[in-house]
C-alpha cells in the first residue's frame, strides 16, 4: 500500500538564452529527477509528473552520465531505465490539469533541476498556484539545484520579475519581489561560482542572471557552500532546497523525513 501522492513539476524547456545573443541546449538533469523520484517510490509514495504542456521533459545531455551517480553503473542504469520506461515518467499531465483537479490529495511537491526550469517553470502561472497551495498548507516543498529558482513563480508577476533579472534592473526586480510568500526563508540554490563553471564548460556562454541573485532579489535568505559542488541541503519550514547535483540523495532524504512528520 502506498502512503500518499507526491507531485513532481517537470520542465519542457530545451534552450536558454545567453548574454550577447544565442542559446544553449538544456534540459532536466537525469540524476536530479530519478534519484529523488526513485527514493520516494522506494519509501512507498506514488509520484505524479506534470509539466507546462503535458509532454515529457528532455534530459540534459550533460547529465546523461555515470559520473553523476558517483561512477555507480548500476545506479545510472536504474535511473536511465526508470526515466525511459516507468509509467510515472510517461503518464505526464499538464500543470493546468493538476491544478484543475485539485491539489489536496498531494502530500508534497518536488522540482528537479537542470537549467530548464529557469526558462519556463520560474514564470509559470500554474506553478505559482501550486507553490502557493503547498505553502498555505504547510506541506513539504522540495527543489533541487536550479529548481529552487522556481519559487519565484509564486510572485504576483513572475514573468515581469524574470524579465527584470534579464534586463539587469535590480531595483525593479526587488520591487516585484515585495510580498513574496518565501521572503526571509532560508534557502540554497546552484551557486554563482558553480554557474560560472557550467557556463564555461557546458553552456558555451554566460546567462543573463545567476540563481543566487534571483532568489536574493525576491527576498530569499540564500546560502551556498564554500566548496563548489559539495552536497548542501537547507530546510526552513516547509521549504527544502538542495544546492547542486551532488545534493540529490540528501534532498530526497530530507523530503522523505519531512513527509513522515506531516503524514
Amino acid at each position: 500500500m502506498t502512503k500518499a501522492k507526491i507531485l513532481i513539476l517537470g520542465s519542457n524547456a530545451t534552450q536558454i538564452e545567453l548574454r550577447g545573443g544565442g542559446h544553449a541546449a538544456i534540459g532536466q538533469y537525469l540524476n536530479e529527477t530519478a534519484v529523488p523520484a526513485l527514493a520516494l517510490i522506494d519509501a512507498g509514495y506514488d509520484i505524479v509528473l506534470a509539466t507546462p504542456d503535458g509532454t515529457k521533459p528532455t534530459i540534459d545531455a550533460s547529465s546523461d552520465s555515470v559520473d553523476h551517480f558517483g561512477g555507480d553503473q548500476a545506479a545510472y542504469d536504474r535511473a536511465k531505465g526508470f526515466f525511459a520506461d516507468h509509467p510515472a515518467m510517461n503518464d505526464v499531465r499538464t500543470l493546468r490539469a493538476v491544478v484543475g483537479d485539485g491539489l489536496d490529495d498531494f502530500a508534497g511537491v518536488f522540482v528537479p533541476g537542470g537549467h530548464a526550469p529557469v526558462v519556463d517553470l520560474m514564470q509559470d502561472r500554474e506553478a505559482g498556484t501550486i507553490l502557493r497551495h503547498f505553502h498555505a498548507a504547510g506541506k513539504p516543498t522540495a527543489l533541487l539545484c536550479h529548481g529552487p529558482v522556481v519559487v519565484a513563480a509564486a510572485l504576483d508577476d513572475a514573468p515581469a520579475f524574470r524579465q527584470a533579472l534579464v534586463d539587469g534592473d535590480d531595483a525593479k526586480a526587488a520591487e516585484l519581489g515585495r510580498g513574496w510568500i518565501y521572503a526571509g526563508y532560508r534557502m540554497t540554490v546552484f551557486s554563482a561560482s558553480e554557474e560560472k563553471i557550467a557556463e564555461e564548460h557546458g553552456l558555451g556562454g554566460a546567462l543573463y542572471f545567476d540563481m543566487e541573485k534571483a532568489l536574493r532579489a525576491a527576498g530569499g535568505d540564500v546560502s551556498v557552500t564554500d566548496t563548489d559542488f559539495a552536497a548542501n541541503v537547507v530546510v526552513d519550514r516547509e521549504l527544502i532546497t538542495g544546492q547542486n547535483p551532488a545534493s540529490d540523495r540528501a534532498l530526497a532524504d530530507a523530503l522523505i523525513e519531512a513527509l513522515g512528520r506531516t503524514a
